[in-house]
């Protein structure tokens, strides 16, 4: 693991390396985002026990660390990402294609930034063990097949909930229920594609995918921070920081984590770890070092609650309430045939509950009412209902993926179903537009935030 001293100096470094990123970037403050004050309000996991938030914040070397990942980027990305204004968006994205599909040294003139990039995700490290990923990725498929599909509205929405992590969003043009239901589409065949057979192998899909999701969020740092009166790096540090990533990549690590701590349990079975491994190098390939990939129940839990112990709470409904109301509102399927209005209702109710349920547990501050995704009479029901098919059909696929001469089939009945997903959601562009960001709502942020 990277001694402290190391990151700090990597974060520090990051204004002499990439002046036209970060030249105007202050890297000794703390933000206003971060708080390591455990008496001040933070997004703490809200499961009503508070002890291992205060316990972690007592360690001065842990806060040290959760606050020099609040303003650490993406060095290699962001290296090659600054290379905009000479190649392009598109320039960048067609060289990274080109490079993902034939090798690096088979793009003319492939710049030294992009060498390095597909370097670093060609050299694994040692601490990830490649033997279980495969069996990690086959691990993944069934609640890939069976349950995302209902989930990734409401756990994309999660991402939303709090002011000082949302507003990348908010600036990249994500209000609009067009672009949210491109970013949900986005987010949910990166984690598809990963879940192939093979998919995380040099030239398989999800790695192309990984390097395209890491361009994607370099250019937002890029972008918004090219001109420094579009963003407050007092308020909100770095746009789209390495720790901010990390919910989205480990959430389900996290449940199955604190599933088993509320049961007492603290080993990870075979398939259980296989599953843990794989989610630990699709994060790695999305340029997540180790320090953040802990391979515990404890240490999963440790890091997630590090992470939203450290980060302010704060709610402005101009960018979050704007956000989950775009997103829960858009219209997801391919077409409009009955069959998909139809799911896309019960989708949506299921989403809206979900969300309710995973992410705004005892909510006592109307925020799901503010925010317009409170429970409606028949919402809970439909929950039920759906829960009972969902879940039934995932435990029925678990079943047969245990039993010999029915494995086979059932991992290749959910493999065809992963595809035809797949092109439901479509291509994935994974770029991000400057032309799109918008200076108005990130002018009225940034007066909210020095309102507040």
């Amino acid at each position: 693991m990277e001694s402290l001293e190391a990151l700090e100096a990597r974060v520090a470094a990051q204004r002499e390396n990439l002046p036209e990123m970060y030249g105007k970037v202050d890297f000794s403050i703390k933000p206003e985002r971060f708080v390591d004050n455990p008496d001040e309000q933070s997004m703490r996991l809200n499961d009503g026990d508070d002890s291992t938030r205060r316990r972690l914040l007592s360690d001065p070397e842990t806060v040290a660390r959760a606050r020099a990942y609040t303003m650490l980027g993406d060095n290699t990305s962001d290296a090659y990402a600054a290379l905009m204004p000479k190649y392009g968006f598109r320039g960048l994205i067609g060289m990274l294609t080109q490079a993902c599909d034939k090798g690096v040294e088979n793009v003319p003139d492939a710049p030294e930034e992009l060498v390095a990039f597909i370097r670093e995700m060609e050299a694994t490290p040692d601490w990830i063990d490649m033997s279980l990923i495969e069996e990690g990725a086959r691990v993944s498929r069934n609640p890939m097949a069976t349950l995302s599909p209902f989930v990734v509205r409401g756990a994309f929405v999660a991402t939303f909930l709090n002011k000082y992590s949302a507003l990348p969003m908010a600036l990249t043009g994500t209000l609009s229920h067009e672009t949210a239901v491109r970013r949900i589409k986005e987010t949910a065949s990166f984690f598809t594609t990963t879940s192939l057979p093979g998919a995380l192998e040099r030239h398989g899909p999800g790695f192309k995918s990984a390097a395209m999701v890491r361009l994607m969020h370099s250019m937002v740092r890029f972008n918004v921070l090219r001109g420094s009166e579009k963003w407050d790096v007092n308020v909100y540090g770095i746009p789209v920081p390495q720790v901010d990533q990390m919910p989205a990549g480990t959430i389900a690590v996290f449940l199955l984590a604190f599933q088993m701590m509320r049961a007492g349990r603290t080993e990870f079975t075979p398939s259980e770890r296989a599953f843990v491994e794989f989610n630990r190098y699709r994060c790695w390939l999305l340029g997540l070092p180790e320090d953040l990939l802990a391979t515990t129940p404890q240490g999963i839990y440790d890091a997630m609650t590090i992470y939203s112990g450290t980060l302010r709470d704060g709610y402005d409904d101009e960018t979050c309430g704007a956000l989950v109301r775009a997103t829960m509102a858009a219209y997801f399927p391919k077409d409009h045939s009955l069959k998909n209005r139809i799911f896309n209702f019960l989708e949506r109710s299921f989403s809206r509950v979900y969300f309710n349920r995973q992410f705004l547990k005892g909510d006592k501050t109307g925020k799901a009412k503010l925010m317009g995704v409170e429970l409606r009479p028949y919402d809970l029901p439909l929950f039920v209902s759906l829960a009972l098919f969902i879940f039934g059909r995932e435990k029925l696929y678990a079943l047969a993926l245990r039993t010999p001469g029915l494995k086979n089939w059932a991992d290749r009945r959910l493999i065809d179903k992963l595809n035809r997903l797949l092109v439901d959601y479509g291509h994935a562009e994974y770029t991000t537009d400057p032309s799109q960001y918008h200076d108005e709502t990130i002018r009225e942020q940034h007066g909210h935030a020095k309102a507040a």
